[in-house]
């Protein structure tokens, strides 16, 4: 079995993310995966400036969205983001988003990302060292 990692923080569905019914915008579903990656990357040490002191920038080339349920203004939601280890030069999560109070799922899904080079945006084709590292760190090779 492949060891995983993975992160949770809970974010507050706010008023401009609400349509004049009162439900989220499903653009916003991929935000909250953007605040779920942001807040794995901080809490586990590859944040994007992690990735931008080594010169790269990890820009997103998939996204992936399954909707199961609305969100409303004034709920919150929980975002689970689990790392998915892969051989490949390229960052790949996936993502669970659940209402904070009812603990229904809300949505699914998943996205990747590649290593470019920050001056040149060239393409990354092997792992950079210091993400080989940290992998490593976790038990994620």
């Amino acid at each position: 079995m492949e060891k995983t990692l993975s992160g949770k923080i809970e974010i507050n569905v706010r008023f401009n993310e609400a349509d004049p019914l009162g439900i989220v915008w499903h653009g916003h579903y991929i935000r909250y995966f953007e605040d779920g990656r942001e807040a794995f990357g901080n809490e586990h040490g590859i944040g994007y400036l992690d990735f931008y002191r080594q010169d790269l920038i990890i820009p997103i080339v998939s996204i992936q969205c399954d909707f199961k349920r609305s969100l409303k203004y004034g709920e919150k939601v929980i975002v689970e983001t689990i790392y998915v280890p892969c051989e490949a030069a390229k960052l790949k999560f996936e993502y669970r988003l659940f209402n904070s109070s009812s603990g229904q799922l809300v949505a699914t899904g998943s996205s990747v990302q590649v290593f470019l080079n920050k001056e040149t945006s060239v393409l990354q084709l092997i792992n950079p060292p210091f993400f080989e590292a940290w992998k490593m760190k976790y038990g994620l090779t």
